[in-house]
């Protein structure tokens, strides 16, 4: 039996009559009749009863016109269904995430996207720290990945650079650092600190040392280890010492804890989507050529946000405002842009090269206008999800 019986007896059974039957299916009649004979014996009874002007579909016949036109619709719509996916319109993407990459920036934006061109689409989410998305696109469990200190091109992966994330001190608002002005790691010498364990990240914590020691902070004394960004910070609003974030933790911070500025602390997280080469998804290659538009578009609107300070800091010299330099993350939302956005342009395939922290509200330069004296901002309230950072 084929797909063609089962529609030549449909049109048949549905018409009651061969002629119009063969017309409408646009066949010869003879043809027909000997495609719903060939169907009969196949099946070892008459679907039709031959009367003396045209034929009457039979019990059994009506029964099984039933079942045909159950089998042709799922066949249809398994079809359009799989050319959905074969186009990457539908199916299921697995993506992996860093909590604390999620809050702003590249991330969500690139999530959002996809949700509204791809309606269809599954999209499962796996919030995962950086190492265990790793783990799992290498095996496959995941299509993608936005992971911290993504590993260099190999023959199984690829990836593309989305952000750079700059490293700040979380420390309660009244603390003595608040106030220093122009912050160093020197400063940092009698501070009690909340440190992430070495066995999360060895690499980056390794180069975490180093850049302390480099910057006279030899010897950290570390009162509280915690493996995640969520707990350094809450231990933090606690009043239990200082600890290294991501610095946009601003936008997610607990009450009474200020995020602040290093001079000299240069260490950075690059942040990347990885996938397999050999994962041929259609939804998979739409979601990186989607993730790399947003790039550029962030790309474009930080561009247009420098051109822009550009004017405003020739109007505010002539007027000859007080600037003083920014120790202290504001918490105002940026204009153009925040830390985790490329500065310079896009390589192949939309994939970012250069990148630069952004400007906020009232930043000109590099610095904050403000009054003189008047006291800087802190973080907003706290979230509840949490994540490893340092993976």
């Amino acid at each position: 039996m084929e797909l063609r019986h089962l529609r030549y007896f449909v049109a048949v059974g549905e018409e009651e009559h061969f002629g119009r039957a063969a017309l409408r299916l646009r066949v010869a009649q003879p043809a027909l009749s000997r495609q719903i004979q060939d169907l009969e014996r196949e099946i070892g009874f008459q679907l039709f009863d031959r009367l003396s002007r045209g034929v009457k579909i039979s019990s059994a016949g009506r029964l099984f016109l039933e079942e045909a036109r159950r089998i042709l619709q799922q066949l249809n719509e398994a079809t359009e269904r799989a050319q959905r996916v074969a186009r990457g319109q539908s199916g299921t993407l697995r993506v992996g995430f860093t909590e604390n990459a999620s809050w702003r920036g590249v991330v969500p934006d690139s999530l959002h996207l996809f949700r509204e061109r791809y309606p269809d689409a599954e999209l499962q989410l796996n919030p995962l720290p950086s190492l265990q998305q790793l783990e799992a696109v290498r095996s496959g469990r995941l299509d993608a990945g936005f992971m911290f200190n993504p590993p260099k091109p190999d023959r199984e992966l690829d990836q593309l650079p989305v952000a750079v994330n700059s490293l700040a001190l979380a420390a309660p608002a009244a603390h003595p650092l608040g106030k220093v002005k122009n912050l160093r790691l020197r400063d940092m010498t009698e501070a009690r600190f909340i440190w992430f364990p070495r066995r999360e990240s060895a690499a980056f914590y390794d180069r975490l040392m180093y850049e302390c020691f480099r910057g006279g902070l030899k010897s950290p004394r570390i009162v509280q280890e915690a493996s995640n960004e969520a707990t350094i910070l809450t231990l933090v609003a606690q009043g239990m010492g200082v600890g290294f974030v991501v610095e946009t933790a601003r936008w997610r911070c607990p009450d009474g804890v200020a995020i602040l500025r290093v001079a000299d602390l240069k260490l950075s997280l690059p942040l990347a989507l990885v996938w397999r080469k050999d994962n041929l998804s259609p939804l998979l290659s739409r979601f990186v050529t989607d993730v790399g538009s947003v790039v550029k578009r962030r790309l474009t609107t930080r561009h247009n946000g420098q051109l822009r300070n550009r004017v405003s800091s020739s109007t505010l010299a002539d007027a000859q405002i007080h600037i003083e330099p920014d120790e202290t993350v504001q918490n105002e939302p940026p204009s153009s842009g925040i830390l985790d956005e490329p500065s310079s342009k896009l390589g192949p395939n939309g994939g970012a090269v250069g990148w630069r922290a952004g400007g906020a509200p009232g930043r000109l330069g590099g610095g904050v206008m403000r009054p003189a004296g008047e006291a800087r901002h802190t973080c907003g309230s706290a979230h509840g999800a949490v994540d490893r950072m340092w993976s």
